[in-house]
């Protein structure tokens, strides 16, 4: 459901969303009114409606994902549902409702491979056995590295490669093995 149909089946004010998340009136009023898209708003801002509103950032952010949202604030709601959940109930959720496939189908490549790798990464943390249905997907390699945005910024700053070859040298092997650097996944705001 969108934020107008949530706020409607809440039976919830756009003054007590405001309120109750912290996030400012006018920004609450933008995004109701479509003003302000849901997928431009910061991690922060769609995290705290998720909170407000009861649903993970996932959840908040579907019937705005017809779109593509931007690979850095697909990250960090992973991450945020990581926390949430703690690690055994992410695998579950992760592996019912197969977002890995959905988004393979879609050809949403970096967002299937990097589901798979945090499912992966948090499976071998917690002594799991990985779940063999995407064995056939632990090959797939993405065509360009993806890097953060903090270490593209710093090695376009530095005008060298440094803080890249420092990144993948720190990367988690399961982000790695899919041409993604990710070597923080845990310590999300």
């Amino acid at each position: 459901m969108t934020v107008p149909e949530l706020l409607e089946s809440k039976n919830m004010t756009l003054y007590k969303l405001s309120k109750n998340s912290g996030i400012p009136y006018t920004t609450v009023n933008d995004i109701y009114h479509g003003r302000t898209s849901l997928d431009k708003c910061s991690a922060e801002t769609v995290y705290k409606l998720s909170k407000e509103l009861g649903l993970s950032m996932e959840e908040l952010l579907e019937p705005y994902l017809r779109e593509r949202i931007g690979f850095e604030l697909y990250k960090s709601s992973v991450c945020h549902r990581l926390k949430e959940l703690g690690d055994i109930n992410f695998i579950i959720e992760t592996l019912q409702k197969d977002d890995i496939g959905k988004f393979f189908k879609r050809k949403w490549y970096p967002e299937s491979l990097y589901l798979l790798a945090m499912l992966d990464y948090v499976s071998r943390e917690n002594n799991v056995p990985l779940c063999t249905k995407y064995e056939a997907l632990r090959s797939v390699k993405l065509k360009d590295t993806i890097y953060p945005a903090g270490v593209l910024t710093t090695a376009l700053v530095n005008s060298n490669d440094n803080a890249k070859r420092d990144a993948s040298a720190e990367s988690i092997p399961e982000f790695l093995r899919h041409n993604i650097v990710e070597s923080e996944v845990r310590n999300v705001i």
